[in-house]
Formats: C-alpha cells, sequence, structure tokens
C-alpha cells in the first residue's frame, strides 16, 4: 500500500512537483486506435521557440527548427525578404539588442551544430565501460512495457497489478539480462527498492546528488529517453485529467529509470562520480537561449511572415459571382485542409452550390458504440470529454450474428497465433491463402460493409436535441436559406496494411472517420420534431429540404452517400444531379493531388494507392498545412489555397455574444495548432517527435510502432509522410489563424482564456485579423496588444530616418 504523500518529508515533497512537471513537459501519445495529432511541444507553450530549443537541447540533444542552409534557400529564392527579417526582429523576444540585419544575414552562412543532450549516467558508464547500457536499458524496459501496456495484441501478458512500478519490480527482480551483462547484483537491487515509486525516486536523487533545482530538467531528461513509453503514460494521464481523476504512469516509469541509473552509478561511481557532478551542476542553471537559437528563431518567424504576405495577396480575387436566391446543394465539409481542394472542385461544377466548413465532429462529441461491439469510442476532440452518447442502430439478432462472428474470427486469430498450433496452422493451410495473398498484392480486396445507422441516446429529451440542432447549426453560420439538400460529409481515409490509418482520419473525431458524427447530425436535423422547436428558435427549415449524410473518402476523393438514413417519404429527386457533381469534383481533386504523389500516373492511379498494401504514401494528409481562417466562404472562395488551409465558415454579425468566436477559437484552432505542430516537430526534429521509417514499423501493444524489433514507441508522423524521398513536402511552418471578427471580441476572448493567450503570446500561433474588406488588417503582438499587419518594424523606420 502506498504511503500519503502527506506523510512525506519537505524534501521529498519537493521532488514529487518536479516529477509531476516534468511528467507534463511531455507529450501524450494516443494508441493507434485512435491516433490523433498531438502538438509535441505541448509541455513548452509557457515558453517561446528559443527557450523550448535551449530545453530540449538539454534533454533531448536535437534542433526545433530547420537548418540555416534551409533558410538561406529561401532567402536566396526571394521567398524571404529583408523586411521579412527586419519584421521578426522586432517580433521574436529574447536577447536580440545586438543582432542587426547583416549580422543575421551573415549567420546564415553558416550552420550551428546539432546540440547534444546532457548525458544519463547510463551513458557515462557506456562511455567508461565499452558497453552499451543505454540501449540495455531501452531493451529490457520495451521487453516489459510491451507486455504491461498491452492493449490485446499479446497472446500472453504479465500481471499488472499494483501499478506499473510494482509490476516492473516484480519483472527486473527475476531478469538477468543485465546481470548477464555485467550489472552485478541488480534483482537484488531492484527487489531492495520501496515499492512506493515516490520513495524510489526520492532515494536515487539522493544517491545521484539530484537537488531540487536540478530535477527540473534532469526528470525531464530521463523521461526524454523513455521515447514513447513516457508519451503514452502522458495519454493515460490526459484520460485520467479529462475525467478528474488521477494517473501516475508517467512518474512511475521515471522510478523505473532512475534505478537503472542509481545501480550502474554505484557500480561505475569511481569512474564517473566527478563528470556526473558536472552534468547535475549544468541541470541546476537555468535554461536560456543563445545567441544562434535568437537567430533560428528570427529565421522562423521570418518565413512565416513570408507566407503570411503571399497568402495576403491571394485571398483578394474579388468575389466570385453567385446566384441569387436559394443554392441547390449546400456541402459541409470538415475544415481539415484535405477538404479545401475538393470543396473548390465542387464549386467549380454549378454556381448554385455553396460549401460550408466546420469542425468534423459536427458538433455531436460522442461516446459511441458500433455495431457487435461493447467498446466506446470517443468520437469528438480528445480536449473535449463527450457530450452525447450513441450506438448503432441495429436489430437485436443481426447484432447477436456480429458478436458471434467476431469472437469466431479472434478465435481463428489466436490459433494461427498461438506458440504450438501456429506451426500446424501453416503447414496445413497456409497454401489456401495463396489467392488472398495475390487479391491483396494487386489490390482487389473488397470494400467494407457500411455500418448500421448510429443513433443518439433515446433518453435525451426533445428539449435538448432542439437545443443541440440549434447550436450546431448557429456554428456553422447556416440558419437561413437552406438549400434542397444539405450534404453533411465526414471524412476518413481507406488504406491497407498501414499502422497508422487512423492518424489519416479525422482529427476532431478522436482519430476515427468522421462518418458517425455527419449521420448522427442528419438523423437529428431530419427530425421532424426537432425541425418544428427549430422554428419556435428562430430558425426554419423549408419542408422541402434534406439534410443528407456522406462521408469524403480522401485517399481516392469519392463520396458516399447513406441515402438509406433519409427518413422515408422525403423527396430524393436531386440526389441523382448531385452524385454527378460529386463525381466530377472527385475526379478535378484526384488530378490535382496526383501531381504531388510519387508514382502517381494521372488521376485514375489514386485510388489504387489505398488498396496498394506496399503503398507508402497513400495519401499526403495534412502536409503543408499552414493556416487556418475563419471567415464567410466569400472571403477564400476562388482562392486557389493548395490544400493548406483550414477553412471555418464564420459569420461574426450573425455571432451574438461572440460565442461561436469562443468556440472556435478554444476547439477546432487548438485542435489545428495540435496538427500543425505535429507536422512541424515530425519535420524539424524526427528523431525525437517523428514516427521513423515506415518500412520498419513493427506494431507493438496496439499501442504504438517500433522502428525495428524492440525499444520504446516512435510517436508523431512517419518520414514517409513528410517527405517523398527527395525532398520535404511539408513546409515546416507555425499555423497563421486568420479570423473576421472585431478585435476587442477576440482580445476578450484571449483574456479569459490563458492556455490559449499563450500559444499566440508565445508564438507558436499566429493570430491576424481580417476586416471587413477581407484584407489582413491587424496582427495580435501579444500581452492581448494589436499592431497593424503591415505596419513597418522599429528597424526599419530606423533604416528610414538615417
Amino acid at each position: 500500500m502506498h504511503t500519503k504523500l502527506e506523510s512525506y518529508p519537505a524534501a521529498l515533497l519537493e521532488l514529487v512537483f518536479e516529477a509531476n512537471t516534468a511528467a507534463k513537459a511531455i507529450p501524450p501519445l494516443f494508441p493507434l486506435s485512435s491516433n490523433v495529432a498531438v502538438n509535441p511541444f505541448l509541455g513548452q507553450t509557457g515558453e517561446t521557440l528559443a527557450a523550448t530549443a535551449a530545453r530540449l537541447a538539454r534533454v533531448g540533444g536535437a534542433r526545433i527548427t530547420p537548418s540555416r542552409a534551409h533558410w538561406a534557400d529561401k532567402l536566396r529564392a526571394g521567398e524571404i525578404t529583408d523586411t521579412d527579417l527586419l519584421d521578426a526582429m522586432s517580433a521574436v523576444k529574447g536577447d536580440r539588442d545586438t543582432l542587426s540585419l547583416q549580422y543575421v544575414k551573415t549567420a546564415l552562412e553558416n550552420d550551428t551544430a546539432d546540440p547534444k543532450a546532457l548525458p544519463t549516467v547510463a551513458e557515462l558508464a557506456a562511455d567508461v565501460s565499452g558497453v552499451d547500457w543505454p540501449g540495455l536499458i531501452e531493451d529490457r524496459i520495451g521487453v516489459w512495457a510491451a507486455s504491461h501496456f498491452d492493449q490485446g495484441q499479446a497472446l500472453w501478458q504479465q500481471s499488472s497489478t499494483g501499478g506499473p512500478f510494482s509490476a516492473w519490480r516484480e519483472f527486473a527482480s527475476r531478469d538477468l539480462t543485465p546481470e548477464i551483462q555485467g550489472l552485478t547484483g541488480f534483482c537484488a537491487f531492484v527487489a531492495g527498492t520501496n515499492r512506493s515509486h515516490w520513495r524510489a525516486i526520492g532515494r536515487a536523487s539522493d544517491q545521484l546528488g539530484v537537488t531540487t533545482d536540478a530535477a527540473t530538467t534532469a526528470f525531464h531528461r530521463w523521461l526524454m529517453t523513455l521515447g514513447g513509453w513516457a508519451q503514452y503514460g502522458r495519454y493515460l494521464l490526459w484520460q485520467a485529467e479529462l475525467e478528474g481523476a488521477q494517473e501516475s504512469t508517467v512518474t512511475e516509469l521515471l522510478a523505473i529509470r532512475m534505478v537503472f541509473d542509481e545501480a550502474l552509478f554505484h557500480l561505475y561511481e569511481d569512474q564517473i562520480a566527478a563528470r556526473w557532478a558536472e552534468v547535475v551542476a549544468a541541470h541546476q542553471s537555468p535554461v536560456s537561449p543563445s545567441r544562434d537559437l535568437v537567430i533560428d528563431a528570427v529565421l522562423q518567424e521570418a518565413a512565416e511572415r513570408a507566407q503570411q504576405r503571399i497568402l495576403s495577396d491571394r485571398l483578394l480575387p474579388g468575389k466570385p459571382h453567385r446566384a441569387e436566391g436559394r443554392p441547390d446543394v449546400q456541402a459541409a465539409f470538415c475544415i481539415d485542409v484535405r477538404s479545401e481542394v475538393f470543396r473548390r472542385a465542387l464549386e467549380a461544377q454549378d454556381k448554385n452550390i455553396e460549401t460550408i466548413g466546420f469542425a468534423g465532429f459536427f458538433g455531436l462529441a460522442s461516446a459511441h458504440k458500433i455495431a457487435g461491439s461493447d467498446v466506446t469510442e470517443r468520437r469528438g476532440p480528445v480536449l473535449l470529454q463527450p457530450g452525447v452518447t450513441s450506438q448503432a442502430a441495429e436489430p437485436t439478432q443481426a447484432d447477436l450474428g456480429r458478436r458471434y462472428t467476431a469472437r469466431a474470427k479472434r478465435a481463428w486469430g489466436r490459433f494461427k497465433l498461438a506458440a504450438v498450433s501456429s506451426f500446424a496452422f501453416v503447414e496445413a493451410t497456409g497454401p489456401l491463402y495463396a489467392g488472398k495473398l495475390v487479391r491483396d498484392a494487386l489490390g482487389l480486396g473488397g470494400k467494407a460493409t457500411v455500418e448500421p445507422a448510429p443513433e443518439l441516446d433515446p433518453a435525451i429529451s426533445l428539449d435538448a436535441r432542439i437545443g443541440i440542432a440549434k447550436s450546431v447549426l448557429t456554428a456553422m453560420s447556416l440558419t437561413d436559406n437552406f438549400a434542397r439538400i444539405v450534404l453533411l460529409a465526414g471524412h476518413g481515409a481507406d488504406v491497407t496494411n498501414n499502422p497508422h490509418e487512423s492518424a489519416l482520419h479525422c482529427g476532431a473525431c478522436g482519430g476515427h472517420a468522421g462518418d458517425v458524427n455527419a449521420r448522427l447530425l442528419a438523423r437529428l436535423l431530419n427530425d421532424h420534431d426537432v425541425k418544428l422547436g427549430l422554428r419556435d428558435a428562430g430558425i426554419e427549415i423549408p419542408v422541402d429540404t434534406v439534410f443528407l449524410p456522406a462521408m469524403h473518402h480522401t485517399t481516392t476523393d469519392e463520396v458516399t452517400l447513406y441515402e438509406g438514413d433519409v427518413p422515408q417519404g422525403v423527396a430524393t429527386g436531386g440526389f441523382r444531379q448531385l452524385k454527378e457533381w460529386l463525381s466530377a469534383a472527385g475526379s478535378l481533386a484526384r488530378a490535382e493531388r496526383g501531381q504531388r504523389l510519387p508514382r502517381a500516373k494521372g488521376a485514375a492511379s489514386v485510388p489504387q494507392r489505398a488498396r496498394d498494401w506496399a503503398e507508402t504514401r497513400p495519401e499526403w494528409g495534412l502536409a503543408g498545412c499552414r493556416a487556418f481562417i475563419a471567415a464567410p466562404r466569400h472571403r477564400t472562395d476562388g482562392a486557389d489555397l493548395a490544400g493548406q488551409a483550414f477553412l471555418h465558415n464564420y459569420d461574426w454579425r450573425r455571432d451574438d455574444g461572440f460565442g461561436v468566436l469562443e468556440l472556435i477559437m478554444t476547439a477546432p484552432v487548438v485542435v489545428a495548432s495540435w496538427i500543425s505542430l505535429q507536422y512541424y516537430g515530425s519535420t524539424v526534429a524526427p528523431s525525437l517527435f517523428g514516427g521513423g521509417n515506415k518500412l520498419l514499423h513493427n506494431v507493438v501493444g496496439g499501442i504504438g510502432v517500433l522502428e525495428g524489433n524492440n525499444g520504446a514507441p516512435r510517436p508523431g508522423l512517419p518520414w514517409q509522410s513528410v517527405h517523398d524521398g527527395s525532398s520535404f513536402q511539408h513546409d515546416p511552418l507555425r499555423l497563421s489563424v486568420i479570423i473576421e471578427a472585431p478585435r476587442e471580441a477576440m482580445t476578450d476572448i484571449l483574456a479569459r482564456h490563458p492556455g490559449v493567450c499563450e500559444l499566440f503570446d508565445n508564438g507558436w500561433l499566429h493570430l491576424i485579423a481580417m476586416n471587413d474588406e477581407g484584407k489582413l488588417a491587424w496582427r495580435y503582438c501579444g500581452d492581448l496588444k494589436w499592431t497593424p499587419f503591415s505596419a513597418p518594424s522599429d528597424a526599419e523606420r530606423a533604416i528610414a530616418a538615417e
């Protein structure tokens, strides 16, 4: 039984605080079943880019900005100008007083050396012994953790009672591998540790001389060596915090890692004590960015301002002509950048087609149970707790049939993989799989069956349903002039042999496809009683308007219509024309996307890539994302944004009290920032935040992928998701958020949401206000202040005065 924290001495309580702080400096790793983009700098948003670069250099040994050569090429090509550099020098926080334009440009001629993390005890011991102790530790923790955290992949699992630290003590006290490699007496050493992981951390800190001041980054450093295991622990903590519970996996993993170094220190103390004392002293020093790191931050800022300037020019194509009166179709898509390409293609089919951008969970964050399962899937943003519950609507007998089939499939799978029967299985039935192998190799697999229509919990009252419907329509800025067909299109990816499939699904749907959410909303809005209630609430939906759920398949740009969800008796005469428009739009979108895909031979070859089990790049996902625009569609209509912008419909004139604006700034913007910064981190720091090479991936525990056979799961995006083999397909830029709304309203929201405000104050996001003419007019400059978008910098004024 663990002792209550209140009984611990004050010195240990201080270490507990530092350990919990270090735990939150680690980004979460969501499991493969619901993999969503995560901001790898989530624990550093209270710092600037330069300060974070200094911190991660110390604890992770990686740079988090592109090389100087990358920026030098852009400067030579004219993409970055002297004005951009001057503006950036004025904006970047830090020791820039001695910087000049010429100094920064001269710095581009020589790249800086890659940083080296402060060494752990294991690394110092490896230096003096020639034994790869860091590798051994990674291996032994990996072997134990793969079994302990397994989510059903393993046939046999170790006991996990008592928490991770207790389970590891049981494992490590019998694991002779470290002793065979030379760590004499390690089993007994582990058995002698306190059962409380906090006391184990306290003892290790005392033995290693790690003071409270040193613990801040020393603990962070140890957790970084655990890679994806620490990040998975952070995921468990994230989920617990959403539910108001407590979770200690990350700090228990920290204790495990420190016990290894404590044992190694006892073995090699005479040889490494002096060097280790220097490391501890370095950990005690404040984290402060060097001049080179400030210059790197200036170059990053300059590149982002250059792209904002280019985007400003693209958003002035003139207002396209639109027919007066009621549109034939209004098609609502997720704000995901991939939909921008398809929306342009669909709008090009007819002037009476309007498209709408809205968060892909369609305002219904649901705890959903699919057909034939009791597993609850969170179909909503990971930032939010589910607000409703839902399940697939299916007759009892059909549901039982699904469950029996699933059980038989699981039993057959276990028979194939079991220790003894697997050999007989290969001998007896292996040849029967030849046909399947041929079909898979040629991409001839059949399409997945359509899930039964989902339904909201019947216990949700009519008044509550009307309230939900009104909130969603208001947030979509869709409260009048309804088309005859309102298409609600979620999105998902159809891929084969891809562990990261869920990462290509809808980030706003918890890493699942958006079909369930679209179908739930369509069913809600097609409900006669809900429509009557909306009329009383001031939203008049014409009797001939039908809400048609659909799913946009981003790998193929095909659209599935769930016509069976439409209530009987509703006129569907326009569906045939809609299908023709969608088919033509899909052809245009595939032709545009195919130009970027390696080895794609025109638009016709794009769907084949989704069925090819050897294809490492079935699509580019959100690679290239760089802007988020919340404004009426006519501000971006006609502009080719190259699939690089999240487009959210928003009309502040319809937003009484700015409740919708607050929702956009605190939910979709934050989700988009996670996506943007995951692509950024996977590009600039692949060793820390990238998923590694797809060709070497092995799934571990259903949690993540190993790059090889053992070790820690690789977080982030695989290299093939950001690089085409010769060059990057994602330009590492922090997201520019552009909103057409009064500055005063945005300032008020930032003042009430400090967590969102620090993203903008510390430069992880840019915030730009669009004026009533559709021009980028004001730039948020931190501390709840704004400056004109095109205002000259202080440096430019000084030059002009000369």
